[in-house]
This record gives C-alpha cells, sequence and structure tokens, in this order.
C-alpha cells in the first residue's frame, strides 16, 4: 500500500488545533471549519478537515454542495502515490466548483458546505459499494493507493472523510426542518473538456430524475440562449446511480434539487467562477423565488393538481 495513513495506530494522533471561521478574498462571507478530533482517524494535526462550511448565516431556504471540491490529502496518505501533477488534474477533484459554489452562495445567500479531500480517497458522491468509490484507476491513470484496499482500510476512510461529510449536510438539512422549511438543495460540480478522448461540447449540464421544479425551468433558462450549449443530463445523468449525494439527502424527503455540472476550462479561474456562478444565480433567481417550491414533491404534486 502506498498510503501508509490506513493503520488503526494513527487513531492516537492528538487532536487537531481548531481553526477559526476566515473570510476568502473576493468572496462576501466565511469559511468555517470543523473541530477535529479523534473522529477522523487518518486526518492529523495540520491536515485539511473533511468539510467545511460557508455562509453558515446565510438566510435564504436553500443548500449549496459542493462534493468534489478539493484535492487535498492528510499528509500521512502520501497523494495515494501520485506525483503533484496529477493530483491537480481532473481526476482528483472538481477543478473551479468550490469557487463556483462559493460565489453561487453569496450571490443567493445559501449556506453551502463543501468536501475537503479528495475524492480519490473515497467518492462522495457514490454508493459505498459501487467499484468508483473507491477508484483504482481514473482516465487512464491507475491510483497506486487504491490497489487491493480491505474492509477495514476503507472503513477508516468512510469513517474520517465521507461519513462526517454527509453527517454536516444532514445537520444543516435537519436545522431547516426544524424551523419547518423545506429546503432546496443545489449540487455544484465541474466537467473536464474532454474525456477518453471524447470532446464535451457543453457549457453547463442540468443533472435531475422525478424532480422537475427546478431542472426543467433552468433548462429553459439557458436553453433560450445562442451562447450556452447545455446539457439535459449531460454529460453526466441524474438517473443513473453516480449521483449518490442527492439520492441520499433530496430525493427521499422530496426536497427541490438539482445537480449542476460546469465545463472546467470556463471556471478554473477566479473570474471565470465568477461569471458562471452569476449566470447560474440569475437563471436560479425566478424558480427559487416561488413560494410554492418549497413543498415536498409529493405535496407539490398534490397542490398543482387539486
Amino acid at each position: 500500500m502506498t498510503s501508509g495513513s490506513d493503520d488503526s495506530s494513527s487513531v492516537n494522533r492528538p487532536q487537531r488545533q481548531e481553526l477559526r471561521p476566515t473570510s476568502i478574498p473576493a468572496y462576501v462571507h466565511f469559511r468555517s471549519y470543523p473541530d477535529i478530533g479523534q473522529n477522523y482517524p487518518l486526518i492529523g494535526p495540520g491536515d485539511p478537515p473533511p468539510f467545511t462550511t460557508y455562509n453558515n448565516r446565510g438566510k435564504a431556504p436553500v443548500l449549496v454542495v459542493a462534493d468534489h471540491a478539493t484535492p487535498l490529502f492528510p499528509a500521512a496518505m502520501n497523494q495515494l502515490g501520485l506525483p503533484d501533477q496529477v493530483v491537480n488534474k481532473h481526476i482528483a477533484w472538481d477543478i473551479g466548483s468550490d469557487m463556483v459554489a462559493r460565489f453561487l452562495a453569496d450571490r443567493l445567500d445559501a449556506q453551502a458546505v463543501l468536501s475537503g479531500f479528495s475524492r480519490l480517497i473515497v467518492d462522495p458522491n457514490r454508493q459505498l459499494d459501487d467499484p468508483t468509490a473507491f477508484v483504482e484507476a481514473s482516465d487512464g491513470i491507475a491510483i497506486p493507493g487504491n490497489t487491493g484496499l480491505d474492509d477495514a482500510q476503507k472503513a477508516l476512510r468512510v469513517q474520517s472523510f465521507f461519513k462526517p461529510y454527509h453527517d454536516q449536510i444532514s445537520a444543516k438539512l435537519d436545522h431547516f426542518s426544524a424551523r419547518g422549511i423545506v429546503p432546496a438543495l443545489i449540487s455544484v460540480h465541474s466537467f473536464t473538456p474532454m474525456l477518453n478522448e471524447i470532446v464535451r461540447p457543453w457549457h453547463i449540464g442540468v443533472l435531475w430524475d422525478k424532480d422537475p421544479r427546478i431542472a426543467v425551468p433552468l433548462l429553459s433558462h439557458f436553453g433560450a440562449s445562442k451562447e450556452i450549449c447545455v446539457g439535459d443530463n449531460e454529460p453526466y445523468s441524474g438517473r443513473q446511480p453516480h449521483d449518490f449525494t442527492v439520492d441520499y439527502h433530496a430525493e427521499p424527503n422530496g426536497l427541490p434539487h438539482v445537480g449542476i455540472e460546469v465545463r472546467q476550462d470556463l471556471v478554473s479561474g477566479e473570474e471565470g467562477a465568477r461569471r458562471w456562478a452569476t449566470k447560474l444565480a440569475d437563471a436560479f433567481d425566478g424558480v427559487l423565488a416561488g413560494a410554492d417550491l418549497y413543498r415536498p414533491l409529493s405535496k407539490h404534486h398534490k397542490l398543482a393538481s387539486a
């Protein structure tokens, strides 16, 4: 194993020093870090946390999430044996999705939860029994530290990264529910312009399955533009099993939701990320303003048919 972190002795590492909320240049609000303790056995002092939150005082009935917001690894995992030039590529994270998510949260005054670890450790947008949750090769690149993982090693990664990220999303949604609010969930991703030597022409993709309340108005909005190539469940589909976050947090409770994919070459820099976050926010403004949106899907359908 390339990763020396899959060892139970790491449970005894000292507690990570708490980080204070930090303001990010070019963003309006604050990013906040969790207090890292013994619950995250693969995360040591000074390592990035399993998630960060942003704009915790946002007033909109909306939660923005970004599953693949960073390429970071704990130091002891040695980047799973990969060189820097690989872990900075799209196989390790959704390039620009962190900026798009934060700029969008700024514009919507929404709270956000962003992953704090590379998808190569464990993909938070996959069922854990999906072979791509602990991917051994991506876009033709072998991942040495993911070869031959046993159940105990996978469990440590789930405990340290996957579970705390999803627990934080659940906690945010529960807080809305405790106040009688049915929030909208917006999942932000980005996609590489070329995968497996296939060029992807879309500027933006709208991912959805059974709930059209946000997706269809977005498709109509972007479809009316002659300058934007929009994908309806392209380049990925919300109807596929590789969509765990929405499937787990939104669909069972009938929460209004949508997945967004933006092409990485458009958002790899701050200027582009802000531009496309603004385009997204303009498209969201109308649909998110409707009070009828904030009902479970079953109740929304009953109201519409009455």
